[in-house]
């Protein structure tokens, strides 16, 4: 396979797994914002939003007060923000355009029509105080990486062109959910709440919806939320999808895949081998010790370094 083939589906899937954590983090923000807070201040909130994504600088660049009008509008529809939910369907599209031979009918009717649809909300970016549209808007961007996700795991054959696409998908989720863990646990709980406090009960709530996670936490745990047991759920239950363990066991799966076909491992499955290794031998109780912010910070990079070792070795011409 050429080496931007496997670059386009690499991203394709990236930025379609990239604008359903967008509409996720949107979602779970509103809920925490419409909780009242002793401090009076609702833009804490939104802030973290901003933080997640990892677009704080850029917006704040934009934007001078980070309240729910101008970060929805900014994560949702700004051209401006590289990653808004927008312009990741718009990228996804021109990445799957340019291999549109590489990938199955299903898919390209999913990204495609995803597209078409998108076009209907032209101008809807200006009128962002409608909580209806926005909602519509949302489900609108979750729906279409669902139809993309399942036409590509029901249609594709397991190939290289599979693998890619799949690497590229388990290493945005797996940074997506190390971002809104610590970000609810570093940024969001206010100097003045206590751990375990019924705000950060309502917040470590929203950040298990926001993952689609609170229906398994409640099967594996069958107790009240706990921050140490969302950290479980999120970090080391490989049967929790999006886990960043079962992230990275599927990701030393496809690499390997890939490393096989190709007769040839290299620095990218030696780093992701190592990132797993390290994530079955922890434990939560080892985590919090040490320092759950750190754990994920360190985590993050380890991951965007996988990111580079794997552009350096498949996905420059």
């Amino acid at each position: 396979m050429l080496a931007r083939t496997a670059d386009n589906l690499y991203w394709l899937s990236r930025y379609m797994e990239r604008a359903d954590f967008l509409a996720r983090i949107i979602e779970a923000t509103q809920r925490l914002a419409s909780v009242p807070r002793a401090s009076g201040k609702d833009e804490t909130e939104w802030e973290s939003a901003l933080i997640a994504s990892g677009a704080e600088e850029t917006f704040h660049a934009n934007y001078e007060v980070a309240d729910e009008p101008n970060v929805v509008r900014f994560l949702a529809f700004s051209e401006d923000n590289p990653s808004s939910i927008r312009n990741c369907i718009e990228y996804a599209r021109t990445n799957a355009r340019a291999v549109r031979t590489a990938l199955t009918a299903e898919m390209w009717d999913a990204i495609n029509s995803a597209w078409l649809d998108l076009q209907n909300f032209n101008g809807q970016g200006e009128a962002m105080h409608d909580r209806e549209e926005t909602s519509r808007f949302l489900e609108f961007a979750k729906a279409t990486s669902l139809v993309f996700d399942g036409s590509a795991y029901r249609t594709m054959l397991r190939n290289d062109a599979y693998w890619f696409s799949r690497v590229g998908l388990y290493i945005e989720r797996a940074d997506n959910t190390a971002r809104i863990l610590d970000v609810k646990y570093h940024v969001l709980l206010p100097e003045t709440e206590s751990i375990g406090g019924s705000l950060d009960y309502y917040q470590w709530t929203a950040l298990l919806r926001s993952v689609s996670a609170l229906t398994a936490y409640r099967w594996i745990y069958r107790e009240s939320v706990q921050p140490w047991l969302v950290a479980d759920l999120l970090i080391l239950k490989q049967e929790m999808p999006r886990s960043l363990l079962a992230c990275y066991d599927a990701l030393v799966r496809f690499l390997d895949e890939i490393g096989q076909a190709y007769g040839q491992q290299g620095p990218g499955q030696r780093h992701a081998r190592t990132v797993m290794r390290r994530l079955e031998q922890a434990s939560i109780k080892d985590i919090f010790q040490s320092g759950l912010h750190e754990f994920l910070t360190d985590f993050v990079e380890d991951n965007s370094r996988l990111g580079d070792l794997l552009t350096q070795q498949y996905l420059l011409n």
